[in-house]
């Protein structure tokens, strides 16, 4: 209730509210190119895209592997060769007998093509696949973070380039009200109604003024040239950007059920699970099954064989022996029975790592839940703060007004009508500031909730 009535009476002061962060297309503009130059994000997303290809990587196990090998090889070998003597059957002369070396050589000709795929293998390609896909999907909301700190530096560096253009206005309307004030006083000294101090004190003022222009030119000039590094926008395109710098009323209930480290760590959560059932996956056996063509071909074989009892040599030739076609089909199974607790201690780790994670998302549960308490308080006290602004605004404006006539009764010195002009400059400028920490106070409210782009409403 206490905020509805602090939007009332933000609106009966001529400032319009905003449910959600309303921008205009051309800072939502800025916005995607800062987004798109951003390195960390660049980086990040190459990271995303690495894991992709591992997680695909690892799928790619299930399909068929196909080889195609080819040999072609000469032999050329001496031997010795012992048998037992053999007599002839019809003149009884041994053969054989004793000990004979023997030369031979041939051709070889071989070809083939085989394929081999993974039937069944404990579940370990899937869940370490599966635990891919979760790591990926937690990086992602990670990268979130990243995305909210370039929208959150964008806005704040728009609300500040609007914040130095409003004191630069101020500048100009403080000048030329004491242009004036200051022409009154020549044309009094010289009807002898005022002195030369008053003129001097205004100057004094006018001189501030420059000052105070010089220094919010300066600190323009350095936003320029942060937002175009930071968006690649020209200096044209930021002068350019339309852009309203209004409070920002959060009127919905916010949760943190959405926030990106939780949401990160709960998939990191289910990577470590799918990551333990891979490892407990290896204790099972892996199934695979082969197939094979293939052409084999031995040819020109010759071989040399003495016979010394016969005082001669055998010549022995092969002309050709090709074996073709030669097909394999089968299946093969693989099972590691004892590994020396290796896989065990493998399997405790990944327990172990999956206790780390959630012990790690109820810690940050916790701990955002805090940080969105903390954000909504300071929001609140924000919210009043621009409540008093505003109104302390509406007054110096007023006394101001009160002062230039009261001066020019002669009713007040040239010092209290001096010190009226600093103090609209000084609670102008106070409101825009005060404005722009509400804005911030609104923002980190809403970044504590979740992605900001749920958050971020383009203005037609």
């Amino acid at each position: 209730m206490k905020k509805i009535k602090l939007a009332i009476t933000l609106i009966l002061f001529g400032t319009i509210t905003n449910a959600q962060i309303l921008i205009s297309k051309d800072l939502d503009y800025a916005i995607g190119k800062a987004l798109q130059k951003n390195t960390e994000i660049r980086n990040q997303d190459l990271e995303l895209q690495k894991l992709e290809l591992e997680r695909k990587s690892i799928l790619a196990k299930y399909i068929p592997k196909v080889e195609a090998s080819g040999l072609y090889s000469y032999i050329s070998s001496d031997a010795k060769l012992d048998l037992a003597t053999l007599n002839l059957p019809i003149t009884g002369y041994p053969v054989f007998g004793g000990s004979s070396d023997f030369s031979t050589n041939a051709n070889i000709l071989y070809g083939g093509i085989t394929a081999k795929a993974v039937l069944f293998s404990g579940g370990q390609i899937l869940n370490g696949a599966k635990a891919l896909k979760e790591k990926n999907t937690g990086t992602a909301f990670m990268m979130e973070n990243q995305k909210n700190e370039v929208i959150k530096d964008i806005i704040g560096s728009f609300d500040r380039l609007k914040l130095l253009e409003t004191a630069e206005k101020l500048i100009d309307n403080s000048e030329k009200r004491l242009n004036k004030e200051k022409e009154r006083v020549e044309k009094a000294i010289s009807e002898g109604l005022a002195i030369p101090y008053d003129r001097d004190k205004i100057k004094l003022s006018t001189l501030e003024l420059a000052s105070k222009r010089a220094d919010v030119q300066n600190k323009r000039k350095l936003l320029i040239l942060k937002i175009k590094q930071s968006t690649n926008l020209s200096e044209e395109e930021i002068l350019k950007t339309n852009h309203q710098l209004e409070p920002i009323i959060i009127l919905d209930s916010l949760s943190t059920a959405e926030r990106n480290e939780v949401k990160a760590l709960e998939s990191f959560k289910k990577a470590s699970e799918y990551a333990l059932k891979k490892e407990k996956g290896s204790l099972l056996p892996t199934v695979g099954a082969f197939a094979g063509y293939s052409y084999a071909s031995l040819y020109n074989a010759n071989t040399k064989v003495p016979i010394e009892q016969l005082n001669t040599t055998a010549n022995l030739k092969l002309n050709e022996l090709t074996l073709h076609p030669n097909w394999m089909l089968g299946v093969a199974v693989k099972w590691e029975l004892f590994s020396g607790f290796e896989r065990k201690h493998k399997i405790d780790e990944a327990k172990i790592g999956l206790a780390q994670v959630e012990n790690k998302l109820a810690a940050t549960k916790e701990k955002v839940d805090l940080e969105l308490e903390k954000n909504k308080v300071e929001y609140n006290t924000t919210l009043h703060k621009v409540d008093i602004a505003i109104q302390r605004e509406k007054i110096a404006q007023n006394n101001n007004e009160i002062a230039s006539k009261q001066y020019r009764l002669g009713l007040i010195n040239v010092t209290e009508r001096l010190g009226a002009e600093n103090d609209i400059y000084k609670e102008s400028l106070n409101k825009v500031e005060t404005v722009i920490e509400q804005r911030n106070a609104a923002i980190e409210v809403y970044r504590a909730s979740g992605k900001l782009s749920n958050f971020i409403k383009i203005q037609n």
